[in-house]
């Protein structure tokens, strides 16, 4: 499942050694099957561990939790360390992180919001400085989307999603069964509204 080197686990005891008796490492996949997939390692105490959808793997001196649904994605991960001159840097490779477990159908289906994303709607959004994205379409037709520039924080972007985006969505494409947003909308300078 996952292989970690000695050097990986001495530095890893050496830095839970600094830490409260019971910490232990977490391992976590953002996005995980998309492109966007990312691996990361964190603390985590046993307040922390989901008795029933984690899994645990014990080594000697530390155990590592992970959540059972990112599995697959974690398939022949190595932990290692990289040592250079701006110091120690812990290493998760997972080759199966971007695991795309979608059919043809589907990618073609992705490729196609994008276009429409990026030549009938963000035209109108760069109006105000602002642009959308498509993040993934989940399994359930869900159109995840980021919005950038003018559009994050825009007082106006309820308006923009429910009917700027997701109206045309659902109409051009049937699969689509909404939109979410999730940017993180911080209101300032940027802002159109």
């Amino acid at each position: 499942m996952i292989t970690i080197s000695d050097s990986a686990k001495k530095y890893i005891i050496k830095l839970l050694s600094k830490k409260k008796v019971g910490t232990n490492i977490r391992i976590f996949v953002n996005s995980p099957g998309t492109m966007y997939a990312e691996c990361g390692m964190a603390y985590c105490g046993y307040q922390d561990v989901d008795k029933k959808n984690d899994k645990k793997i014990s080594f000697n001196e530390f155990n590592i939790y992970l959540s059972k649904s990112i599995l697959p994605f974690l398939k022949n991960a190595t932990i290692d360390i990289i040592t250079n001159d701006l110091g120690t840097q812990i290493t998760i490779k997972a080759p199966y992180a971007k695991l795309l477990n979608k059919s043809k159908k589907f990618y073609q289906l992705e490729l196609n919001v994008k276009n429409f994303l990026s030549d009938k709607i963000n035209p109108k959004l760069l109006l105000h400085g602002g642009s959308v994205i498509l993040i993934e379409i989940s399994d359930t037709g869900i159109a995840i989307i980021k919005f950038s520039g003018g559009c994050n924080g825009c007082a106006m972007i309820d308006s923009t999603l429910k009917v700027g985006i997701e109206k045309k969505l659902i109409k051009h494409f049937p699969e689509i069964s909404g939109v979410s947003d999730i940017t993180n909308h911080i209101s300032g300078q940027h802002s159109y509204y």
